[in-house]
């Protein structure tokens, strides 16, 4: 694993997602609750701001396939926003993330694809992305959106009319973006807190 992980002497939370990443691959085993899940996301984030772990964007780059994700909802009683109930993706349903570095080393600028399968349609979503390192931040935007049908590219247009432009996203300040606040980055799989709250679990493609 990339990140030294403790678990807790009552909860652990790596076996957990450990389990989740294997039994996602593998539908005929058992996977565990959405509860369970959850509560393993939510000590793994509470263990990373313990710990203090930090990952390089090096260790984001590659193919992820969505697994997990919870909504949000509002807190009647405070206003605020807590997380909804979470579900895995259903299996029929392929959505993978992936990020790429620019050619420069050492660099956190690269570019973030999102992609949606569901046969014989197939939608992709390219953009751009800055990671800031210290606060394990990757802020993206969507700038180009590609339909398939049958593998065939029926629609290729730039989002908001091509507006967007690369040194404008750059220029943009954090909380104008969205972004994910990675707290799990290990060679099997990666977890983050979306801008809106919900949190994100992905097993790597194999």
């Amino acid at each position: 694993m990339m990140a030294n992980l403790t678990p807790t002497a009552t909860f652990d939370f790596v076996t957990v997602l450990s389990q989740a990443a294997v039994t996602y691959r593998q539908p005929q085993c058992i996977r565990p609750s959405a509860e369970i899940l959850i509560k393993a996301l939510l000590q793994a984030e509470k263990t990373a701001k313990q710990q203090r772990l930090t990952y390089p964007f090096e260790f984001l780059l590659g193919k992820w396939q969505l697994c997990f994700v919870t909504g949000t909802k509002k807190n009647r009683g405070s206003g605020g926003i807590v997380l909804g109930n979470g579900l895995y993706v259903p299996k029929f349903i392929a959505v993978h993330v992936s990020f790429n570095a620019t050619l420069k080393q050492d660099s956190d600028r690269g570019e973030i694809t999102n992609q949606v399968e569901l046969n014989p349609v197939s939608l992709k979503l390219t953009g751009l992305v800055q990671y800031f390192g210290k606060k394990n931040l990757l802020a993206f935007d969507f700038n180009q959106m590609i339909i398939s049908l049958f593998g065939r590219v029926i629609y290729n247009r730039a989002i908001r009319a091509g507006k967007v432009q690369t040194e404008d996203f750059y220029n943009q300040p954090i909380a104008k973006l969205p972004f994910f606040g990675f707290f799990l980055v290990t060679e099997d799989f990666i977890a983050a807190r979306g801008r809106g709250g919900g949190l994100a679990f992905w097993i790597r493609d194999t």
